[in-house]
């Protein structure tokens, strides 16, 4: 296991292409998760409709700004690339006015994992930053994504950040040349709990930031 405990933890999409699972999910996207749809990469009438919501999300003609709209048709992209088995041949699919870099984009944002893709669909993560998250892999999209909750993160900053992470840099560093700290976020504990850690904390001669890591590890482990 590595040092921070985050070894096996998923960081691209595990689930079948085009599978609602977020988007189907009443938890996450309430009485809508019934309208969401499946795009199977291997059944061509589902590719057909692929094609079509690809056409149409591209030119955002049935959806505007709505997160679950955007994570429909980000599947659509995925499921048309896999069934077609190129960028190339999916935007021929879709049609005139979808190029090869919006299907990639979208397609991408449909890999990353549920942990990321739920913070979407609840619209706390929006898709256009989403889009910039997914151009980074491994745990840089975890550290960038929960940097976004955490430090409200703007779409610009986003995209330099993951540039700059492409570019080799790590996302610790990219925020600290910012003044922001990764792993620092404000919780609300039960007051019970928040005695205990603090009890805790001062009897072992740590931060309680450094306890609740050690729990989390000793968890994983």
């Amino acid at each position: 296991m590595s040092d921070d405990g985050t070894e096996g933890i998923p960081t691209a999409r595990e689930s079948p292409v085009g599978e609602p699972v977020i988007r189907g999910d009443p938890a996450v996207t309430g009485e809508r998760a019934g309208e969401a749809v499946e795009f199977d990469p291997e059944d061509p009438e589902s590719l057909t409709s692929a094609a079509e919501t690809v056409r149409a999300f591209s030119q955002n003609t049935a959806g505007g700004a709505d997160n679950v709209f955007m994570l429909r048709g980000a599947a659509a992209c995925a499921a048309l690339v896999r069934g077609v088995g190129s960028y190339k041949v999916a935007t021929e699919r879709a049609g005139d006015g979808v190029d090869v870099p919006f299907v990639r984009k979208w397609a991408r944002v449909h890999d990353l994992p549920p942990s990321i893709r739920r913070h979407v669909a609840r619209g706390e993560i929006a898709p256009t930053t989403a889009k910039h998250i997914a151009r980074v892999a491994g745990e840089a999209r975890l550290q960038l994504a929960w940097a976004v909750l955490d430090h409200d993160l703007t779409v610009r900053e986003v995209r330099e950040i993951a540039s700059e992470v492409t570019d080799g840099e790590s996302v610790e560093g990219a925020l600290a040349a910012r003044e922001i700290v990764l792993g620092e976020m404000t919780v609300c504990l039960p007051v019970a709990a928040y005695t205990e850690i603090r009890r805790r904390a001062s009897l072992e001669n740590a931060t309680p930031g450094e306890l609740l890591g050690d729990l989390v590890r000793t968890e994983n482990s």
